[in-house]
């Protein structure tokens, strides 16, 4: 089943984007009550943590739309980036959406009731478990797809490209400081 055409992105009006917001006020108060402390960090993350918040909400909604949750769109997602037959095991699904691969179960177990996916056994060795998209499912996945991309281009559309790339790679750099700079200890 091939998916239908992408939705268009409405145009946005851009709007200025403010001199000042939450974050600058929330500085100013810590400034103002401890100058000696230093939450410069605040300026980045707290803005990025807004940011997801407003993000999170709105992916919900389209999610809601469409019957399934992150979770379920996680496990979907993925078997459909793997090609037909749209498979994979527990421990490529855990690898992929980085969960354990009891959160996998637990997903599937959901989706399979559904009837969003099936569980089938590997013909070679019978260990090994498969989790496929149903018809429906592969149904569900292309329209859900659909309306989450234009949703997120929809987000996106008051940056321009460049903005877009630039965010896109200091937050690759940010992803991989974090990693580093991770205790191996907690």
């Amino acid at each position: 089943m091939r998916p239908s055409r992408i939705q268009e992105v409405r145009p946005v009006t851009q709007r200025p984007v403010p001199d000042r917001d939450a974050v600058d006020d929330i500085v100013d108060q810590w400034a103002h009550q401890w100058p000696d402390l230093d939450v410069s960090p605040l300026k980045v993350l707290g803005r990025l943590h807004r940011s997801y918040l407003r993000y999170q909400s709105s992916l919900a909604a389209v999610f809601e739309e469409h019957g399934i949750n992150m979770a379920s769109f996680d496990v979907m997602a993925a078997l459909r980036r793997s090609g037909p037959p749209y498979r994979m095991t527990s421990g490529q699904l855990a690898e992929s959406a980085l969960v354990t691969t009891g959160g996998v179960t637990l997903r599937v177990d959901r989706l399979e009731k559904a009837g969003l996916v099936q569980r089938e056994r590997d013909a070679e060795d019978r260990r090994i478990v498969h989790a496929q998209l149903t018809d429906e499912g592969l149904r569900v996945i292309n329209k859900v797809a659909e309306a989450h991309f234009a949703n997120e281009s929809q987000i996106l559309s008051g940056m321009s490209k460049d903005d877009q790339a630039s965010l896109a790679e200091l937050l690759r750099k940010l992803e991989h400081s974090i990693v580093e700079n991770q205790d191996p200890t907690a």
